[in-house]
């Protein structure tokens, strides 16, 4: 869903296992690049939806793996750079507008795997410190990462801040 203002409506997904670490996903296409879990959100769907939609597809976890933590209050948004755009694409997608959930693995984190989707979104990942995403994501993304990550450290898990 891309609105009126070119912005698809997105989720971006953060996952704490219980020692305060966040799951980080190298990606397929871009083996270089890393990033949370994200999707968009389909015509008709829910934010919520969408969320255990695309953490089933990208990761293999399902709403009874996880506990739901928190959510941004709004909606968080970020510009594609020129050069990434899709100029052909109709209508035109200039950025992403991102609902922001973190959510507390229950289970052991040999149930994450890449092949439940269409096509997997990552190749590998590891666990990492809470804020250590912030300093490693692509730049046009960094800020969304910084006041999602900011606005939802708030909640009651513990995370490791090295």
């Amino acid at each position: 869903m891309i609105d009126s203002d070119g912005f698809r409506a997105n989720v971006g997904i953060i996952i704490a296992n219980g020692s305060g670490q966040v799951f980080w996903g190298q990606r397929v296409q871009q083996s270089d690049s890393w990033q949370f879990p994200q999707g968009g959100i389909d015509e008709g769907e829910s934010a919520l939806d969408a969320l255990y939609r695309e953490l089933y597809e990208e990761v293999g976890l399902e709403q009874a793996d996880v506990n739901l933590v928190g959510q941004t209050r709004s909606w968080l948004r970020y510009r594609i750079p020129d050069n990434l755009l899709r100029k052909r694409q109709v209508p035109a997608c200039i950025g992403q507008k991102q609902k922001w959930f973190l959510l507390q693995l229950k289970a052991d984190s040999d149930r994450i795997r890449f092949d439940c989707g269409e096509k997997a979104e990552f190749i590998d990942w590891r666990w990492v410190s809470y804020w250590y995403p912030v300093g490693q994501v692509v730049p046009f993304k960094k800020d969304v990462y910084r006041k999602a990550m900011s606005e939802l450290s708030h909640n009651q898990v513990r995370l490791t801040r090295d």
